[in-house]
């Protein structure tokens, strides 16, 4: 089955480029695109894309904004992808709060636009967790806030280890093997951490990780 995209970015030149190079793909299809974040959601809301790719800089409503509204609707079951001129971005960082896939350089080649496309189509963060770790701990420390305790302790202490680890970009098996449990178990306790801080994914869980004060940044 195809992987259905929306376009969404307030320039015509770019929008054409990213239509003309995914259109081109067997396994990939274009239903639409938009130049602001307004009619992201409503397009999304239409034409109900797996895919959505979403700049951050819009008029009317930014990227973020929209990739919250979108991610918030438990009608839409579509993935975001923002688009973004540099990768050390404050507007990442939120949309990684709101559950935004991955981020992708405007810049960045072609082929790895495409690729960026089918890897969240698949469900998985385009990012590593370790550079998704650097991103969020930069902007944390940068930008300190009240821990978040009342989150922290819906988790027992099993899991808040669990937590830590995800944090420290760890893979299900290497949590395993970091607690001497089978891998099975692991992906158990990172699926009850995810419902229970209500996120939705790696990065979502590593930002979630610093705003309760699981872990801290500088630390190893």
């Amino acid at each position: 089955m195809d992987t259905k995209v929306l376009i969404v970015d307030d320039q015509t030149m770019v929008r054409q480029s990213f239509h003309a190079v995914l259109d081109a793909q067997p396994d990939i299809t274009v239903v639409g695109e938009a130049s602001n974040g307004a009619d992201a959601v409503r397009a999304t809301i239409r034409d109900r894309p797996d895919v959505v790719l979403m700049d951050v800089r819009m008029p009317i409503m930014d990227g973020l904004e929209a990739t919250r509204l979108i991610l918030g609707n438990p009608d839409l079951d579509a993935r975001v992808l923002m688009l973004t001129t540099f990768d050390i971005d404050e507007y990442v960082y939120g949309a990684l709060r709101v559950g935004a896939s991955g981020f992708l350089l405007k810049d960045a080649p072609l082929d790895d636009l495409v690729n960026a496309v089918r890897v969240v189509a698949a469900g998985n963060a385009l990012f590593a967790p370790a550079v998704t770790r650097r991103l969020v701990a930069e902007f944390a420390a940068r930008r300190p806030e009240p821990v978040d305790t009342e989150r922290a302790e819906r988790l027992t202490a099993q899991e808040l280890k669990v937590l830590r680890l995800v944090a420290r970009g760890m893979s299900n098996t290497e949590i395993a093997a970091a607690l001497v449990i089978v891998e099975q178990t692991a992906k158990t306790h990172v699926s009850r951490v995810f419902a229970k801080l209500g996120v939705r994914d790696r990065a979502q869980a590593i930002v979630a990780a610093y705003e309760m004060g699981v872990v801290v940044p500088g630390e190893n």
